[in-house]
C-alpha cells in the first residue's frame, strides 16, 4: 500500500469519526463531574493503541471545573495522574509506533513517579466547536483541547485536537463509580 493510499484511508476514518461526533448531543461540564474510564477509538490517528498500551485509565472531572487530564492505572485500584506538560505531544505523535511496544509500557511504568501531577492539569468549560456549544477540556500546559459529546448520561465521546495538527484522536469515556473502581 502506498503512503498516499494509507493517508487516504486514514482521512476517511477521520472524517467518519468527526461526522459521528458531530451527530451526538452536546454535554454540559457539570454533567461530566466524576471519574471516567476511557478507551481509544480507532480513527487512523498515530496514537491509536498507544494509551491503552501504557495502561491509560481515563479522566477525572472535578466540581470546580478542573480535571485530571491523564489518569493511568498503576495497578488495580491505584490511579496515577500524569502531568501532560512533561510529554512533548509532537514527539509523542511522531514516535507513536514505539508507544505501542512492551519496552515503552515498562519504561512508562518506571517514569510515572517523575511524571506525576501535583494537582489538576486542565480546565473544563463550554466551547463552540463546529457551531455547537459543548463541554471542552483545555490542557494547562499543552496546545490541546478535548471536545466532548454525549452518547448517553454515563457515556461520552471525546476528540483530542492538537493545535497545528489536522489529525484528531478519538476516545470514549464511561462513567465509573470511584468507590467500586
Amino acid at each position: 500500500m502506498s503512503i498516499r493510499e494509507r493517508d487516504s484511508m486514514r482521512g476517511d476514518q477521520q472524517q467518519e469519526m468527526a461526522s459521528w461526533l458531530r451527530s451526538l448531543e452536546p454535554v454540559q461540564p457539570k454533567d461530566m463531574i466524576g471519574l471516567w474510564k476511557g478507551v481509544g477509538l480507532p480513527s487512523g490517528h498515530p496514537l491509536d493503541g498507544v494509551l491503552e498500551n501504557l495502561h491509560w485509565f481515563g479522566k477525572r472531572f472535578h466540581a470546580d471545573m478542573r480535571a485530571d487530564a491523564l489518569l493511568f492505572q498503576r495497578r488495580p485500584g491505584r490511579l496515577v495522574s500524569i502531568d501532560p506538560r512533561y510529554i512533548p505531544i509532537g514527539l509523542a505523535i511522531k514516535a507513536a509506533p514505539l508507544g505501542r511496544t512492551a519496552v515503552a509500557r515498562k519504561l512508562f511504568l518506571h517514569l510515572q513517579q517523575a511524571l506525576r501531577a501535583k494537582g489538576t492539569t486542565a480546565s473544563i468549560t463550554l466551547q463552540i466547536f463546529e457551531h455547537v456549544e459543548s463541554a471542552a477540556m483545555i490542557y494547562d500546559k499543552q496546545p490541546i483541547v478535548d471536545h466532548f459529546r454525549l452518547v448517553r448520561h454515563d457515556e461520552l465521546v471525546g476528540m483530542m485536537c492538537v493545535r497545528g495538527d489536522s489529525c484528531r484522536y478519538f476516545f470514549r469515556l464511561r462513567k465509573v463509580d470511584e468507590a467500586g473502581m
